[in-house]
């Protein structure tokens, strides 16, 4: 008996060892023809195999990819697309370049912070004065979210919005702002419609579990 961890390594696990050991087969085959006959029913069945990526687009393109890349590109056929190159997925991936700037406040978040600086390209108006409005409640919001234990000052948000945004973006009159008890208590709400819910669903599943066991005790 042999065991997987005696056979070779799979190129594709997804597609199963037969496929492998039919791939494999297809590459002995020294008459073209024949060996094309094959590759084509081999793609037949690894499509088979995938039936939930049919709506994909390209999806024969990638199967046909797929049989190249299994068969360690040695398989010499005639694909109706153009056979990869193996190059390309030996390639190293680009460096992802990380922002190197620092955020300020790290409970508002960057993106936050990228809000901000569209918001001081909008021209004057009303349409500026209620993204201020805004910006200053999410402020506010993260703050309380992430610092909990701490109650904040409207100021103290009016002067973040001025910070952040180098003092183009500035707000005078705090009445604009939510209470923080009225965070708060939304904040309450959405956690007990959580547990609510967890509740429901745990006694939901708790009566099915005793139908289940009453149905096993019937005599029959």
């Amino acid at each position: 008996m042999d065991y997987n961890t005696q056979l070779p390594k799979m190129i594709i696990p997804e597609y199963g060892r037969n496929i492998q050991q039919m791939i494999n087969f297809c590459c002995t085959i020294e008459d073209r023809e024949e060996r094309n006959k094959c590759a084509k029913a081999i793609i037949q069945v690894m499509g088979a195999l995938n039936p939930h990526l049919r709506d994909v687009s390209d999806f024969t393109h990638k199967l046909w990819d797929h049989l190249f890349i299994i068969s360690e590109f040695k398989l010499d056929v005639d694909s109706p697309y153009p056979k990869p190159n193996p190059e390309t997925f030996h390639t190293s991936p680009e460096i992802v370049n990380y922002p190197s700037k620092k955020i300020k406040y790290k409970h508002y978040g960057k993106t936050i912070e990228n809000i901000i600086e569209k918001a001081k390209e909008y021209p004057e108006g009303a349409e500026k004065e209620e993204l201020k409005k805004v910006i200053a409640n999410n402020l506010k919001k993260s703050y309380l979210t992430w610092n909990s234990k701490d109650l904040v000052s409207d100021e103290i948000i009016l002067d973040h919005l001025v910070e952040l945004s180098d003092g183009a973006l500035k707000l005078t009159d705090a009445s604009v702002l939510s209470s923080s008890n009225e965070w708060a208590r939304r904040q309450h709400q959405g956690h007990g419609q959580y547990q609510g819910q967890r509740h429901k669903h745990k006694g939901k599943h708790h009566n099915n579990r005793n139908r289940h066991q009453n149905n096993r005790n019937k005599p029959y």
